[in-house]
């Protein structure tokens, strides 16, 4: 049978809306056992374990790999290799999450006693609450779904997806308990454009000595215009006091808008023209501080302060460009 552009698209649209009902059912069945996985795992003195086979165990790692990267220590087992000594790295005090939508997996049904006779807490995943694995369960939290979204009610597909979504549910609620911050983040992604995000701090990237620009409040526009040519195209200046703090800020838009009005505003002093009382940021800021607050003022640039209101820099849209992408693709 050959199928039409339409057919695909209605097909994929079928798909997604049996998914998407999918996880609307299990958003309204979360229920008190969830929220006993939620304090089993919050507790532990040990690691999260997470079983699974087959689908369950491709879910299952990707939910160890969450739970792991947002504070709550956790590792993949698979059965199999469990059965063949790898129960060996299981522990006192650690928490077992056992995937399987039948409950009837044999490889995990049969590492399960030996758990228990170690008094571990043993959380069950599964659509069938009077499966094996539900029944021997501490804690089960039940998967809903009307049925699979493969054709043939076969293929995990609606079920995965829920587990998965109930999975990253679980990892959220324990980031929250936990207080994990961004700044724990940025620690446990040191290598990613996220981790740099979080751990740059203004003074690593700001524009410093020759590349700063600054006038002092006796100079005219004409001044504060060759400063800014020779400072590095930063097309801004900041006006300092004899003690090198911030009095106000000059860019060439300013100037492009002074000049609109028909003036001879070369020669003005810089004080009759400049912002008073402009953005600015610390030099102790995160990077992500400036980036956001570039993003949203629709600034180029802006004055960098040490802690005693000295202007000791400025940061640039250019200098903060990854940062800005990664708040676009946030938006």
């Amino acid at each position: 049978m050959k199928y039409s552009e339409k057919d695909v698209l209605k097909i994929a649209r079928n798909v997604l809306d049996i998914e998407h009902k999918a996880l609307e059912l299990s958003r309204k069945s979360l229920d008190k056992n969830f929220l006993k996985a939620v304090k089993a795992c919050a507790e532990t003195k040990g690691r999260v374990v997470i079983l699974g086979i087959g689908k369950s165990g491709l879910i299952g790692r990707k939910i160890a790999a969450t739970l792991a990267s947002t504070g709550t220590p956790s590792f993949f087992v698979h059965p199999v290799e469990a059965l063949h000594g790898d129960l060996g790295m299981i522990t006192s005090g650690d928490v077992i999450l056992a995937l399987s939508f039948s409950g009837q997996t044999e490889e995990i049904n049969r590492i399960l006693p030996s758990l228990a006779r170690r008094k571990l807490t043993i959380i069950s995943m599964t659509g069938h609450e009077n499966s094996k694995l539900a029944q021997m369960s501490d804690i089960h939290v039940k998967i809903y779904i009307d049925h699979e979204a493969c054709p043939y009610n076969l293929a995990p597909t609606a079920s995965t997806t829920a587990t998965l979504a109930v999975g990253d549910a679980l990892a959220v609620c324990l980031m929250k308990i936990k207080h994990f911050e961004k700044t724990d983040f940025a620690l446990f992604h040191p290598g990613g454009s996220l981790g740099k995000l979080l751990t740059q701090h203004v003074k690593d990237l700001m524009r410093q000595g020759k590349n700063n620009p600054t006038v002092s409040e006796k100079a005219t526009v004409k001044d504060a215009l060759l400063v800014m040519t020779k400072s590095n195209a930063a097309g801004a200046t900041s006006i300092v006091d004899k003690k090198g703090k911030l009095l106000g800020y000059f860019t060439d838009g300013d100037l492009r808008r002074e000049l609109q009005k028909g003036q001879d505003v070369i020669n003005k002093n810089i004080t009759a023209v400049m912002t008073r009382n402009p953005h600015y940021i610390l030099d102790t800021a995160p990077a992500i501080e400036a980036a956001k607050m570039i993003h949203t003022t629709h600034v180029d640039n802006i004055p960098v302060l040490n802690k005693s209101g000295k202007v000791v820099g400025i940061i640039d849209e250019k200098d903060l460009i990854e940062f800005i992408a990664l708040l676009d693709k946030k938006a």
